[in-house]
């Protein structure tokens, strides 16, 4: 598992907040636990702020910014990911981009970021696709596109009656064999780590609770959300329920441990305000 660096480590807390601001004195003792300097955390904050990402919530205290509040969303929205799927008839939902430039880096980075969220996977060129099982159809999908950065000129689409061929082509685009054992796999490494858990101090638990459940977020997040027979869906929802389990096993640890470190000499807010220090 890789340390995170600032950046994304204050973002992933903020996610984990629910809304509720973090101090800057908070996310400097977190980053500790990974080894990153309070100056770079600092620095991370003033950065995030200017992007955007981050919004003053008070003296010393953030909130996620305008700019990160539909990928906050997107991203938040695993617990309940299941609940948006349908049963799939074989029907598919379709992007065209062909009318879309590639010469703009970033916008490209931001589309592509879009598809993959949905869990769409390029079938040629000018056309991403996926298994048209998701509630709301093709309407939903736009808007969810739109929000997340897709170009409304983009059209999305339902389509049905592929040739052989083509339908074939596209279900193989995915490794779903791939993905259900990921699905077990991780599952299992979970509960095997909540099992050790209270051998652990607690610094060490909240780190690797981070780590290994940020892991898991992760896959969940950018998972296809694909239907059988493509997938085992069973295990993704064992997986998935497995997830929010872990994941307020974290909360839980995090929180006792936060509420101990003042004890034993928490810096006050003020020596962390980046306003105070940071020069860029």
């Amino acid at each position: 598992m890789t340390a995170p660096s600032p950046k994304s480590l204050i973002l992933n807390l903020l996610l984990a907040a629910d809304g509720d601001p973090l101090e800057a004195s908070d996310a400097v003792l977190a980053s500790s636990l990974f080894g990153i300097r309070e100056n770079s955390v600092r620095v991370a904050l003033v950065r995030l702020g200017a992007a955007g990402l981050l919004a003053s919530s008070g003296r010393g205290a953030y909130q996620l910014g305008p700019a990160a509040a539909s990928l906050a969303d997107e991203l938040s929205s695993w617990r309940s990911a299941e609940v948006r799927t349908i049963p799939w008839t074989g029907d598919w939902l379709m992007v065209c981009t062909a009318e879309l430039g590639r010469s703009d880096r970033k916008a490209l980075r931001v589309r592509d970021r879009a598809l993959a969220l949905m869990g769409m996977k390029p079938l040629n060129d000018a056309l991403h696709v996926r298994p048209a099982n998701l509630l709301g159809g093709a309407a939903d999908t736009r808007d969810r596109l739109q929000r997340l950065g897709l170009p409304a000129q983009a059209p999305v689409f339902i389509a049905r009656d592929l040739d052989t061929a083509l339908d074939t082509r596209a279900r193989s685009l995915w490794d779903g064999q791939g993905l259900t054992q990921a699905y077990r796999r991780t599952h299992q490494r979970l509960d095997a780590w909540l099992a050790r858990s209270h051998d652990l101090d607690a610094e060490t638990a909240a780190r690797e609770s981070y780590l290994l459940g940020n892991e898991a977020i992760r896959q969940l997040v950018f998972d296809p959300l694909l239907p059988e027979p493509l997938v085992d869906t069973q295990a993704r929802r064992a997986f998935t329920e497995a997830v929010v389990a872990f994941d307020r096993a974290g909360h839980d640890i995090w929180r006792r441990l936060l509420q101990h470190l003042p004890a034993r000499g928490k810096p006050s807010k003020d020596a962390h305000d980046p306003k105070r220090h940071t020069t860029h």
